[in-house]
């Protein structure tokens, strides 16, 4: 990065310098990863053929499996590997940025190295769709919520209660669903559960200006208690008429629905698959492209200055912050509408703090917040595979893996970048 710096000439007069700094921090963290590989590859290596599986059976268009040797394929990639590390290191030894290319190519070569050498002689070969739908599946939720956590941040309000944003959802969308026999209805509730949550989290906020993290963390363990007493109280008894929602199913969009790989990952998925495509992308276009994107990034970053223009700072706040737990509520309602099928007690487990760290990962945008939500799902569906292939990493590290990720995420790069500066300040009008 460059920036200028004021120094002073011997007239007296101040001038401008040019700072050059440079950023290790992508380099490092490659470097790191190589090393890990290495490691790996030379102290438990591993013969023989790793398969990986191409088609779909719901696929019309089927493609064979491709068989490669396992050892041959990890050296060669990590030499790859090791060229691209070094790629970064000269960006940053010449105090040049180095494009978002570079980590996105040596992360699916990283993974394919890792697969290759996880899969080796395994009975089972690596299903690449199903672990793509299952990443996409897991990542649901932590989307919705990150889009919530982004909307509620950039606005000037953390979102600490996307935990119980999820929650009241997922409870509103099986009760109202099961009563009504209609996932449409359910899906309301489940919005209109997290706009509940919001606005208590807004009007001790922003009104009678509480700390924003203590009310958040409060929320969360009310509607836990909240929805563990629903659960045992109102559910358990009547499990057959309140507790089994009618869910979502899927619709394959023709043509799109037959690609190969991507098809049935992208274009086989119910309406909450389809309308997070669409909320991702209207909020994208909606925080840059809008007045109403302006008037909210204008409001977490300097309330001062939006006050002198006429903006009304705290009403934007709230009515934000209830619009983002209208989104995390959706993510609570897939649960129950889709993946599990009925409410659990605690069956969020904690996605809604993954949620918010995917919106540090993603630096506050929601584009780069989805793709840290992918992430962190294929995380934790590459952990079910690893131990379907029997691996022989311990099961116990299989399941601290996603929450590796989520740490190794945001401590790596959390560091390097800057929130909304207006972010969990309360405004006081002068």
């Amino acid at each position: 990065m460059t920036t200028l710096a004021p120094s002073t000439a011997a007239d007296g007069t101040i001038q401008l310098a040019t700072v050059k700094v440079r950023h290790w921090k992508l380099a490092i963290s490659l470097g790191i990863a190589s090393v890990l590989l290495f490691l790996l590859f030379l102290l438990v290596p591993r013969g023989g053929v790793s398969t990986f599986r191409l088609g779909d059976p719901s696929s019309s268009i089927q493609l064979p499996n491709v068989s490669v040797p396992a050892a041959a394929t990890c050296w060669g990639v990590l030499v790859v590997l090791v060229l691209l590390t070094a790629w970064a290191v000269w960006d940053a030894w010449s105090y040049r940025r180095t494009g978002i290319w570079l980590p996105i190519v040596y992360g699916v070569l990283a993974i394919f190295a890792f697969l290759t050498w996880a899969a080796a002689s395994a009975d089972a070969s690596v299903p690449v769709t199903g672990l793509l739908f299952g990443a996409l599946s897991l990542s649901i939720p932590l989307i919705f919520g990150a889009l919530g956590g982004v909307i509620g941040e950039r606005v000037g309000v953390v979102n600490v209660a996307i935990e119980g944003q999820f929650l009241l959802g997922a409870f509103s969308a099986a009760l109202l669903a099961s009563i009504t026999g209609n996932p449409f209805v359910g899906l309301i509730g489940a919005m209109v559960g997290g706009v509940l949550v919001a606005f208590v989290l807004a009007a001790f906020s922003i009104k009678y200006l509480v700390d924003q993290v203590i009310v958040g963390v409060v929320l969360n363990v009310l509607v836990t208690g909240l929805t563990g007493f629903l659960y045992g109280a109102l559910l358990v008894p009547n499990e057959t008429t309140l507790n089994r929602p009618v869910r979502f199913t899927r619709w394959e969009i023709p043509v799109l629905g037959d690609i190969p790989i991507i098809g049935p990952v992208l274009f086989n998925q119910t309406f909450i698959v389809y309308l997070m495509y669409i909320t991702v992308a209207l909020v994208a276009w909606g925080l840059y492209r809008t007045r109403w994107g302006l008037r909210l990034r204008a409001v977490g970053e300097h309330p001062q200055a939006a006050d002198t223009v006429g903006i009304k700072v705290n009403t934007s706040r709230f009515w934000n912050v209830s619009l983002a737990g209208a989104i995390a509520g959706i993510g609570g309602a897939y649960f129950t509408l889709v993946s599990v099928g009925q409410f659990t007690k605690e069956m969020t487990a904690g996605l809604g703090f993954i949620a918010l760290a995917a919106v540090i990962f993603g630096r506050w945008d929601p584009i780069r917040a989805t793709l840290a939500a992918l992430l962190f799902g294929f995380a934790t569906n590459l952990q079910n595979l690893l131990t379907v292939l029997g691996t022989p990493i311990p099961s116990e590290f299989m399941l601290m893996l996603p929450y590796l990720v989520t740490i190794i995420a945001v401590a790596g790069f959390a560091g390097q970048i800057r929130g909304p500066a207006a972010a969990g300040k309360p405004y006081i009008k002068g």
